[in-house]
């Protein structure tokens, strides 16, 4: 399985650490964590991920924003990560959408589905996907969203 270059962007510290072990968990490299919509443009421009997961409600900014910035570059694999996915297919309806709360095997489905979603062309005309994603461990635990 090739090892993927992940960039997060998440305002919440705690989840944004949860998701990187997860993500680690999976055998791929977290290349950046980021909270706020300026910081992930540019970390995508410094990093070149091969997948972003990105909060789409960013304190600073938005997640949606970043996301239309970072593609007038070019195509890059994202998922957007919301807890009210339906308004986020409304307003992107091609988009790769995970509903908080999530499992471990939701998010391998949206990296798989990212990867392969005609955005998964990358700047340098090659495709990432498909991948086999699969967690090495068995048990799947829930992403914890922390009450405000």
């Amino acid at each position: 399985m090739k090892k993927l270059r992940v960039m997060i962007v998440e305002d919440d510290s705690l989840i944004a650490e949860l998701l990187a072990e997860v993500i680690e968990g999976f055998g791929h490299e977290v290349c950046a964590i980021e909270a706020g919509e300026r910081d992930a443009v540019a970390s995508a421009a410094r990093e070149r991920p091969d997948i972003m997961i990105i909060d789409a409600n960013l304190r600073e900014g938005s997640g949606l924003d970043a996301i239309e910035t970072i593609l007038a570059f070019g195509p890059m694999p994202h998922i957007l990560v919301s807890g009210d996915a339906t308004s986020i297919r409304t307003l992107r309806p091609d988009a790769t959408v995970l509903q908080k709360p999530y499992f471990e095997v939701d998010l391998i489905l949206a990296m798989q589905k990212a990867l392969v979603a005609p955005a998964s062309r990358r700047r340098d005309g090659r495709e990432t996907g498909p991948q086999n994603l699969m967690p090495r461990r068995s048990a799947v635990t829930p992403h914890v969203t922390p009450r405000s």
